[in-house]
């Protein structure tokens, strides 16, 4: 049971989210000025992300005793999405470490302190979990005894999100002895460490999601822990931050959509009106964006209101397995609705505006190559049959689950 209250010094939701915006929004506009450079010259956001540590972002759900700001999942999760407005990329790439807090937050007090010490000092983390090329349920990424009490890590990762702007590592690698499944914490830029810049993908391209490579990495004994000792409520959290990219690229999409109709001077002569702000059949598409993002956005927050009550329990040690196949449940729907309508709105958000609207430079295609790869994660086809699996027949959602190749049948 850990022992952190999830509200800082009793404040509501909405006061500690307005104090926390009001300190955070100007560095989301200095973000969001140079988000389409970025994404047209593909510069990486190592100075966004810098700039967001020496705000204090990446330590506000860590509690104030320890130097961070208490904030509550719910408080994060909006604030995530104002920042993903901002720039969709930067909140996927701080995936990891926002977990990782999560992760710290629910142990034993005398193990969380280092790590939130260090959160609360800027250091971060980013992941390295998935292996291409291995059998489902296959880890390749091996540990074993350095014989001075210690350990060695090897293997390979792709899709290590974050990694490239992180000071730590959440590797997930076996016990080449025992075969368990454990979590190294690697640091960064530690000898046989090798970050590569690899990612290939149409959208998210500035997340860091590329090879992390270990060679014979030493780590001290306190750097590996059993998988097992993880958060119980990790996969819905992971997917909740995915959810929160979704909503904040249907904001944006409005945003964008709505900005061009009102600046646009040109219009059709079949047109319902002279202007195309004036036009009611493209007011009816800026009308259908501002549907998406309410919705989308209220369904995130209800799912992170639930991992709130998780936390809250655990936190007590109050029951919580059904809290947490709530938490699950909710992060899937919230999923499966963004999947459906934040890359739909992203492609009718083109109907209100003319061909100009496609001129590279404006990147205004980003908002649906980057929610079209967030949809790729987890798919939501599996989450929704999960979802009505519950509803007809009560089986509780799965927990955790692998990827990988699978033998052909015989």
């Amino acid at each position: 049971m850990n022992t952190y209250s999830y509200i800082a010094d009793g404040q509501d939701e909405a006061a500690h989210y307005a104090a926390l915006s009001a300190r955070f929004q100007p560095v989301f506009d200095r973000i969001a000025e140079g988000a389409v450079t970025r994404e047209t010259n593909r510069t990486l956001p190592h100075e966004p992300i810098a700039w967001l540590k020496e705000a204090g972002f990446t330590r506000i759900r860590v509690p104030q005793a320890h130097g961070g700001d208490g904030a509550s999942i719910t408080v994060q999760a909006r604030l995530l999405i104002d920042l993903a407005e901002a720039d969709s990329n930067i909140p996927q790439a701080l995936r990891a470490h926002v977990s990782m807090v999560e992760d710290a937050l629910n142990r034993p007090a005398d193990e969380a302190a280092p790590w939130l010490r260090r959160f609360a000092a800027g250091e971060t983390f980013g992941s390295a979990w998935t292996e291409l090329g291995n059998a489902q349920g296959e880890v390749q990424t091996r540990l074993r005894p350095d014989g001075a009490g210690g350990w060695l890590l090897s293997g390979q990762k792709f899709y290590s999100t974050g990694t490239l702007f992180a000071d730590w590592i959440d590797v997930f690698a076996r016990d080449g002895e025992t075969g368990a499944d454990v979590i190294a914490l690697v640091p960064a830029k530690a000898a046989g460490v090798t970050r590569v810049d690899d990612w290939k993908g149409f959208g998210q391209s500035l997340t860091g999601s590329g090879t992390t490579r270990f060679e014979a990495v030493r780590l001290t004994a306190d750097q590996v822990v059993p998988f097992r000792a993880r958060f119980t409520y990790q996969t819905a959290f992971y997917q909740l931050i995915l959810n929160i990219t979704q909503a904040g690229i249907a904001r944006a999409t409005l945003r964008d959509g709505a900005g061009a109709v009102r600046a646009r001077r040109r219009g059709f002569s079949h047109a319902s009106a002279a202007l195309p702000a004036e036009d009611p059949q493209i007011q009816q598409v800026i009308g259908r964006l501002s549907v998406t993002a309410f919705a989308v956005e209220a369904a995130v927050l209800a799912s992170a209101r639930s991992l709130d009550a998780v936390y809250e329990a655990l936190s007590t040690g109050a029951p919580a397995e059904v809290l947490i196949i709530r938490a699950e449940l909710d992060a899937g729907r919230a999923q499966a609705l963004a999947s459906q309508l934040v890359p739909a709105a992203a492609t009718q958000f083109f109907d209100a505006l003319g061909a100009s609207a496609t001129d590279r430079d404006a990147a205004l295609d980003r908002h649906w190559r980057n929610s079209r790869t967030i949809a790729q994660h987890n798919p939501a086809i599996f989450k929704e049959r999960v979802i009505g699996d519950h509803a007809i027949n009560g089986t509780p959602p799965v927990g955790l689950w692998q990827v990988g190749e699978v033998a052909a049948k015989a």
